[in-house]
């Protein structure tokens, strides 16, 4: 990503920023820049460096290298040994186990940080109703957060984070503790209360359908860097690397070979394409869920059911395509298929992403006759 001048009046950027801790590199490089009002998810496994990177721009951690720019300050310069501390960033930040103290009342929690900066009580009173209405609150200040259900206690976070009116919230994978009704029915509360609220925010999960719902652009990250940073639409329709497909479970990824004038799986006679004779004898493939179905017809293969998941709209199963050892397909089918069964594989190779190489393969030719 290349960093431009509009960085500089970005709610936050980085550039070139690197953390290692002893000998190991945990951050290489980080370039990026997010515009004011705009929501930034940081996806990725564990050890992928996005938690990392939250506290690199909270200021938990200093940076190794780089830069870390915040409404157009910089508050950190690994070069210019250039360092401000949280406090001096003017951010809000919304924790894993929300941090609320339980000894306070909803409304001495919210009002935590204003009596932190020497705000008087008067102010303090009325900036922390205004923020309990916000989020939907106000009749809870005089509770303790034990009284509160796990969404409502999030709430109370959300509050405490945006009562100074920070011009940034850092959320660190604040559904994580929530069970798994909860935490679905949060996601889109939390994504309303986003949008309403009009915040700035950068947030880091490992759950996919939250960084899609929530976010207006996901970084994947993977080993310390960004594989691919992009709109959820774009990282669904156009996965820059196998990587990202494989850890979104966008479909099955297969290797293809050029032979006898056609693409085929490397390694049997199942033709994929049929277009001009290629620069390269092999490429990467994603076959994606949609694109695959139960169909009789002369161009399909056998498979073996692996497994078999359901979902609210189908049965998603993962299926081993006779022959092609290391394959796996998906597809999502109205009828529950166990595991072992044999079943008719079609391929809509119309839908089938090719991963960029040195082939130069354009659009037009991958038109396909399978």
């Amino acid at each position: 990503m290349t960093f431009t001048s509009e960085a500089a009046s970005a709610a936050v950027s980085t550039a070139g920023l690197s953390f290692q801790y002893s000998q190991t590199a945990i951050l290489k490089g980080i370039d990026l820049s997010l515009p004011r009002g705009r929501t930034l998810a940081l996806l990725g496994p564990s050890g992928c460096g996005k938690t990392t990177l939250l506290r690199l721009i909270a200021g938990l951690l200093q940076p190794t290298a780089g830069t870390v720019s915040i409404a157009g300050t910089v508050v950190a310069d690994a070069g210019k040994s250039i360092f401000a501390p949280p406090e001096k960033r003017n951010l809000g930040m919304v924790f894993q186990d929300y941090a609320l103290w339980p000894h306070l009342t909803v409304g001495g929690n919210v009002s935590f940080p204003l009596e932190m900066r020497g705000i008087g009580k008067g102010e303090r009173q009325k900036r922390t109703l205004r923020a309990l209405e916000r989020v939907g609150l106000a009749a809870f200040a005089d509770r303790r957060p034990s009284d509160l259900s796990g969404g409502q206690q999030q709430r109370v976070a959300i509050a405490r984070a945006i009562v100074a009116e920070p011009q940034l919230i850092l959320f660190d994978e604040p559904l994580s503790n929530l069970d798994r009704e909860l935490r679905e029915n949060m996601v889109g509360e939390l994504a309303e209360l986003i949008a309403s609220l009009q915040l700035t925010a950068v947030y880091v999960t490992h759950d996919h359908a939250e960084a899609l719902t929530l976010a207006d652009e996901v970084a994947v990250m993977r080993s310390g860097h960004i594989e691919q940073l992009a709109s959820p639409d774009a990282l669904i329709g156009s996965p820059a690397t196998p990587e990202v497909a494989d850890f979104l479970r966008l479909g099955g990824l297969a290797d293809i070979e050029w032979k006898n004038g056609n693409w085929f799986l490397a390694g049997s006679s199942h033709q994929i394409a049929d277009m001009p004779q290629p620069s390269r004898s092999r490429a990467r493939i994603l076959i994606p869920t949609r694109a695959v179905s139960v169909v009789e017809n002369s161009n399909n293969f056998q498979g073996v059911v692996l497994r078999s998941q359901f979902r609210g709209d189908g049965h998603l199963a993962v299926v081993a395509p006779h022959g092609l050892p290391g394959v796996e397909l998906q597809l999502l089918s109205q009828v529950r298929f166990r595991p072992g069964e044999t079943i008719p594989i079609s391929v809509d190779v119309s839908q089938i992403h090719w991963f960029d190489t040195d082939d130069q393969i354009t659009q037009k030719e991958r038109v396909v006759t399978c």
